[in-house]
């Protein structure tokens, strides 16, 4: 048995070994423990990172208003400014979106 015909019997014994393994694990009733535990971290990420958004974009557009407002004249400053507000709007809303596509997607699969 030559390095060739070797390495190919081993990977085919590991697919099919993964195979077996996959469709045991595949056939179980109901989720794994450790998937509904994953899952609902994953949950409770999302709700929190949904709550410190809210804040986090209010100060940055906050911040940004001011920052235009006590610019005093100085073009860099208001542009700055802008920018904060216009970054801090699109990202509250991108993450608003993603919460709306995820909430989409979990109801079509229950």
């Amino acid at each position: 048995m030559n390095k060739k015909t070797f390495y190919l019997f081993f990977t085919i014994m590991l697919f099919i070994i993964f195979l077996t393994i996959l469709s045991s694990t595949s056939l179980a009733w109901g989720d794994p423990q450790i998937v509904s535990k994953i899952t609902s971290a994953f949950e409770n990420i999302k709700d929190w990172l949904l709550k410190i958004a809210t804040p986090a974009a209010a100060v940055a557009v906050g911040t940004g208003v001011f920052m235009k407002k006590f610019s005093f004249g100085d073009e860099e400053k208001i542009r700055t400014g802008k920018k904060l507000i216009k970054g801090s709007l699109f990202s509250y809303a991108f993450i608003l979106a993603i919460d709306l596509i995820l909430s989409a997607i979990k109801s079509l699969i229950n």
